[in-house]
């Protein structure tokens, strides 16, 4: 396309066919090559958004509201006119943002909005008309929602790690990809540990970005076409949840569980969650002491105040172990899908080839 020339040197503005609405799939596997600007508002864009997406918001949060306050009350023309105005005094630094995210030889770069609406197309007209190549997607991001929860609907080659609390399941998953092994690491995702002393370091995604974070993981790594590895967990991490199809894929799937000494993992657990502030431990054992009883919550509590840690985690170590128990046995055909893994110490590469091992012959 022929980027126009100043108007004092006789500009001629060529018809802006150079912009190509696309589906979902498409949408996402050009996503790897090329950046995606999510022009909703700012608001919308932090609720959730497709991810590795940049915000280029056409308006503000307050400025959406009164365009769409004037749609509902007044008409569509006088919406389109609001926007305008709003639009206008934008439209060279939105050219300019965009340059600074557009790689300058590909010169290529993939719109949407919420419906793949006015805001998309207008904001698709400025790029093309200064001679970007540009995709829109279909449907806008309601259309991405949808793609997204059809993906939990899918089965997949699913393998899971199991073992209690303390049992380098995470570490153990880690090792296996670097072992060339397909994984995702659903507490990553969810920024969560997966227990009530999980949600120390980073604060959660929604629940809706927690779903579009799994399911484009799904999508790019069941094209692989290999059999995925994920950790045993609750249903619920911390604030987000498992979508249900999802988890139920997971739970019918076979268990490879670590079977480590309490002793072991007790000094693992106690290194891990021991460097923590004592406020934020009590804090922790407070969320639980419903499930945990009166006098081990107190127990708890004093051998943490005493600086006796390990005790402390003595009884919450005991307690995550029988609440997995109930989690573990409340699986359909669990003879069939548990395989246990005998493991004298907390040692990952040993573990991980254990895991390997068996899964060649099970």
């Amino acid at each position: 396309m022929v980027i126009p020339f100043a108007i004092a040197k006789g500009i001629i503005f060529e018809p802006w066919m150079s912009i190509t609405k696309i589906k979902t799939e498409e949408f996402l596997e050009l996503a790897s090559q090329y950046p995606v600007l999510d022009v909703r508002s700012p608001g919308e864009y932090a609720h959730a958004h497709i991810p590795g997406a940049y915000n280029l918001p056409l308006f503000t949060d307050e400025e959406r509201k009164v365009v769409g306050t004037a749609y509902k009350q007044e008409s569509r023309e006088t919406a389109i006119k609001i926007g305008l105005d709003y639009f206008g005094v934008k439209m060279r630094k939105m050219v300019e943002e965009a340059e600074g995210i557009v790689n300058s030889e590909q010169h290529t770069v993939l719109v949407h909005c919420w419906r793949g609406g006015m805001r998309s197309a207008g904001v698709a007209w400025l790029l093309d008309l200064y001679g970007f190549k540009v995709y829109t997607l279909a449907g806008g991001y309601k259309a991405y929602r949808n793609w997204v929860l059809a993906q939990f609907e899918k089965q997949y080659p699913v393998k899971i790690i199991g073992g209690y609390t303390g049992s380098g399941k995470t570490p153990v998953l880690k090792e296996l990809q670097r072992k060339g092994e397909t994984i995702i690491d659903l507490e990553d995702l969810a920024c969560h540990k997966g227990s009530a002393f999980g949600g120390f370091d980073k604060e959660q995604p929604t629940q809706e970005m927690f779903d579009n974070l799994l399911a484009t993981t799904l999508f790019n790594t069941s094209a692989k076409g290999t059999e995925i590895w994920l950790e045993d967990e609750s249903q619920r991490i911390g604030s987000v949840n498992i979508p249900h199809a999802f988890w139920k894929t997971m739970r019918a799937a076979p268990v490879y569980f670590l079977d480590i000494p309490f002793e072991e993992r007790l000094d693992h657990i106690t290194g891990e969650y021991g460097k923590y502030e004592k406020e934020k431990l009590v804090n922790a054992i407070m969320r639980i002491q419903k499930r945990l009883g009166g006098l081990d919550t107190k127990n708890a509590i004093n051998f943490l105040l005493e600086n006796n840690i390990k005790e402390c985690f003595r009884i919450l170590l005991q307690y995550y172990d029988k609440f997995y128990t109930k989690g573990l046995q409340n699986r359909e055909h669990l003879d069939a899908l548990l395989h246990k893994i005998a493991c004298d110490t907390f040692d990952i590469k040993e573990n991980s080839k254990k895991i390997l091992a068996l899964k060649t012959v099970a």
